[in-house]
C-alpha cells in the first residue's frame, strides 16, 4: 500500500509538472480551473508522500513533524482529510465558474466549510514547513477575527471565509497564480539540469576554475552554488545537492567542519539573490511591485557579485590564517573539450532566457523556450538524458517541489490577504516612524531585524511575499526609492536562512560536514557579513543599484566603500590579515570599517584613510616580523 501510495503521487507529481510546461507553453486555458487544480494536485500529492512516509524539502522544515511511516488511523485521516478538500476545491470551482455568468450568493454553510479549507493547509503547512509558519498562518486567522479590544482586527468570521476562499485574494491569490504560471516552468528547467547532469559539469569547472587559489575547494564551493543556486528555488535544497561534493572536500583541504558547512551554506543562501533567475524571486518581485523584470535584474547584479566577492575575500583571510594553499596542481580539476561543450546545456538556455524576455514576452514564455533548448541539448551532451527514467525522474522531482510550493503559497495567500483586509502593514510601518524617533538609520535596523526574524523558518519566496506586504510600506514610507526598499528586503528575507537561531541552511550543511548546527550557523554569518552590509549600501548609496539616475563616480565611491569596508571587517572577525592581529587593531578596524560605509562623506574619506593606514602598518609589520627569522637564522650561521 506504501508503494503504492508513492507510486500515485509519483504520477500525479509527473503530470503537474507536464502540466506547469504546458500553461508557460501555451497558456492559461481557465484560470479557476488552472488555479484550483494546482492547488488540488498540490495537496493531493503533498498528503500522498506523507502518508507513504516521504517528505520533499524545499526550504528546512525547523520544527515539523518527525517523518514516518503512517499509522491506519493516521491513514484513514489522511485520506478523508484528502476527500474533504478534494470537494471544497471543486466546490469553490462550481462556484467561481458560476459567478462568471451571474451572482451567486455563497450560503453559510459554504463559508463555514471554508474553514475546514483553511485548517487543512495549516495542518499541510506544519507538516512540511514547520511550526514557525504554522504560527504565522493560524497567527494571522485568530488576529482576523479576535475583537479589537483582545489586539485583533475585529474582522467577522464569514467576511474572511468570503475573502480568502470565495475570492482570488487569499488561497488562490497572487502567490499561488505566481507560482503555477511563472515559478513552476523553472522548476522544472532545473530538474531538467540536475537529472540530465549538467550540475556536475557546472561544479567540475567551479573546481577547474579555483583549485589555483589558496582554499581552492572553498571558492569551488562558492563558485557552484552561485551557478547552481540561481536556477534553485531553494537554498536547502542547494546546499544538499551540491554540498555532499563540495564539503568533504572543503574538510580534506584543511578546514574546520563548521568553516566547511558554513562555506556551503552561506555560498548556497547567496544564489537567491544572483540573476538572472534568483531562485524565481526576480519573476515573483517583479509582479509585486510592477517594476519590469530586466530592471531588477540588473539592479541585482553588482550586489549579487559583491557578496560573492566578500566570500571570497573571507575564504582566503582563513585560508592565510589557517596556513591553506593552492590546491596541489596533480590534484586539480583538469576541463576538456568535452567538458566545455557539455557546460552549454547551462550556459546557452540561460541566454535564451535573457533574450526571450528582451523581444518584450513573458517570464514564463521565456522558461518554456529555455527548457526546450535545454532538454534538446541534454539529450545530445548527456547520454543518461537519453533514457525515459531521467526524463520520468526529473518531472517526478520538480512536480513533488511544485506541490510543496504549493502549499506555502495557499498558507502564505491567507496571510496576506489578511493583512490587505486589516491594515496591519500600515499600522506597523506607524510603529516603524513612532520607534525610530526620525532616524533613518534605526528604522532600517528595525526592519533588518523583523525581516530576519519573520523570514525565520520560511522559503525564500513565501519570505519575501511576507515582508512586502509587511515591511513594504514601512520603508517606503522612509523616502526610499521601491527597488531599494523591495530589495532590501529580500536580502534580509534570504540571510534569515543562515542567521541563528532557525539557521535553516547552516543546519542542513552541518550533518554533511560533522559540525554543530549553531556553531555552523555562527560562522555562516561571519562568512556573509557582507550580505548584512549590502542592504545598507542600497539606501546610503543607491548608485550600486544602477538605477534610474545613477552616476557612474558614484558607482565607482559605493564600489570602492564596500570592498575596503569588508576586508576590514573580515580580517577584524578573523583576527588575521597577513599575520594575526591584536584585539585592539580588530576594534579599529571594525571603526575604520563603520565610518567608511557612513552616507556622510568625510566621514568616509576619515574611515578610508585610517584603513588603509591600519593595512600598510600591519603590512610593513609583518614583513619585519618575517624577516627575524631568517636574520637570526643567518646570524647563528655566522
Amino acid at each position: 500500500m506504501r508503494k503504492l501510495k508513492t507510486r500515485i503521487a509519483e504520477v500525479l507529481a509527473a503530470v503537474l509538472a507536464a502540466f506547469a510546461v504546458y500553461i508557460a507553453g501555451f497558456g492559461i486555458f481557465d484560470t479557476i480551473i488552472v488555479f484550483g487544480g494546482v492547488a488540488l494536485a498540490g495537496v493531493v500529492i503533498a498528503i500522498l508522500l506523507l502518508d507513504s512516509g516521504e517528505r520533499e524539502v524545499v526550504d528546512a522544515p525547523v520544527g515539523s513533524a518527525p517523518v514516518r511511516t503512517a499509522s491506519s488511523f493516521v491513514s484513514v485521516a489522511h485520506f478523508i482529510l484528502l476527500a474533504v478538500f478534494a470537494f471544497l476545491v471543486l466546490r469553490w470551482m462550481g462556484i467561481m465558474l458560476e459567478q462568471e455568468e451571474f451572482f451567486v450568493d455563497i450560503s453559510r454553510t459554504d463559508l463555514m466549510a471554508s474553514w475546514i479549507a483553511f485548517a487543512i493547509i495549516g495542518y499541510l503547512t506544519w507538516r512540511l514547513f514547520g511550526v514557525p509558519m504554522a504560527i504565522v498562518f493560524f497567527g494571522m486567522l485568530l488576529y482576523a477575527v479576535l475583537p479589537d479590544g483582545l489586539g485583533g482586527a475585529d474582522l467577522d468570521w464569514s467576511s474572511v471565509a468570503d475573502r480568502q476562499w470565495f475570492t482570488t485574494d487569499g488561497v488562490f491569490g497572487r502567490p499561488l497564480q505566481v507560482v503555477a504560471t511563472t515559478v513552476l516552468i523553472f522548476i522544472v528547467y532545473g530538474a531538467v539540469l540536475q537529472a540530465s547532469g549538467a550540475g556536475d559539469v557546472l561544479l567540475k569547472i567551479a573546481f577547474a576554475a579555483t583549485g589555483r587559489f589558496a582554499g581552492g575547494p572553498a571558492h569551488a564551493a562558492i563558485v557552484g552554488s552561485a551557478m547552481f543556486g540561481t536556477m534553485s528555488g531553494a537554498a536547502i535544497a542547494n546546499v544538499v545537492s551540491t554540498g555532499i561534493f563540495t564539503i568533504p572536500i572543503i574538510k580534506r583541504a584543511g578546514f574546520k567542519a563548521k568553516f566547511a558547512g558554513a562555506v556551503e551554506a552561506a555560498a548556497s543562501t547567496g544564489g537567491q539573490i544572483m540573476p538572472p533567475v534568483m531562485g524565481v524571486v526576480a519573476f515573483i518581485m517583479a509582479d509585486v511591485t510592477g517594476i519590469p523584470y530586466l530592471k531588477i535584474v540588473v539592479a541585482a547584479l553588482i550586489p549579487a557579485i559583491l557578496y560573492y566577492a566578500s566570500l571570497f575575500i573571507v575564504v582566503l583571510i582563513e585560508s592565510r590564517k589557517q596556513g591553506i594553499g593552492a590546491t596541489p596542481p596533480e590534484k586539480r580539476e583538469t576541463l576538456t573539450r568535452q567538458d566545455w561543450i557539455a557546460s552549454l546545456a547551462f550556459w546557452i538556455p540561460l541566454g535564451v532566457i535573457i533574450a526571450v524576455l528582451l523581444t518584450g514576452r513573458t517570464p514564463q514564455n521565456a522558461g518554456f523556450y529555455a527548457l526546450c533548448v535545454a532538454s534538446v541539448l541534454c539529450l545530445i551532451l548527456f547520454p543518461r538524458f537519453r533514457h525515459p527514467s531521467a526524463w520520468w525522474q526529473a518531472l517526478v522531482s520538480a512536480g513533488k517541489t511544485g506541490a510543496n510550493l504549493m502549499i506555502i503559497v495557499t498558507s502564505v495567500g491567507v496571510v496576506i490577504g489578511i493583512v490587505n483586509m486589516s491594515g496591519i502593514g500600515l499600522e506597523f510601518a506607524d510603529a516603524i516612524r513612532a520607534a525610530s524617533g526620525g532616524s533613518l538609520f534605526i528604522a532600517l535596523i528595525l526592519v533588518m531585524a523583523g525581516c530576519i526574524v519573520m523570514g525565520m523558518g520560511v522559503p525564500s519566496v513565501t519570505a519575501y511575499l511576507i515582508l512586502a506586504l509587511v515591511m513594504g510600506p514601512a520603508l517606503e514610507g522612509l523616502g526610499i526609492s521601491k527597488i531599494a526598499a523591495h530589495m532590501f528586503m529580500l536580502y534580509f528575507g534570504v540571510l534569515s536562512v543562515i542567521t541563528p537561531p532557525v539557521a535553516l541552511a547552516a543546519f542542513a550543511a552541518a550533518p554533511i560536514a560533522g559540525a554543530k548546527p549553531m556553531e555552523t550557523g555562527v560562522e555562516a554569518v561571519r562568512l556573509a557579513i557582507a550580505g548584512f552590509i549590502i542592504p545598507f549600501i542600497f539606501v546610503y548609496h543607491p548608485d550600486i543599484l544602477i538605477i534610474d539616475g545613477f552616476t557612474v563616480t558614484g558607482l565607482i565611491w559605493s564600489l570602492a566603500c564596500f570592498m575596503l569596508a569588508t576586508w576590514m571587517i573580515g580580517t577584524a572577525l578573523a583576527g588575521f590579515d597577513k599575520s594575526r592581529l591584536p584585539l585592539w587593531e580588530s576594534a579599529v578596524r571594525l571603526a575604520a570599517a563603520v565610518a567608511v560605509l557612513t552616507p556622510d562623506i568625510l566621514s568616509s574619506l576619515a574611515g578610508g584613510a585610517l584603513a588603509v593606514l591600519l593595512v600598510v602598518l600591519h603590512y610593513i609589520r609583518s614583513r619585519s616580523v618575517e624577516a627575524l627569522p631568517e636574520t637570526t637564522t643567518q646570524g647563528r650561521k655566522t
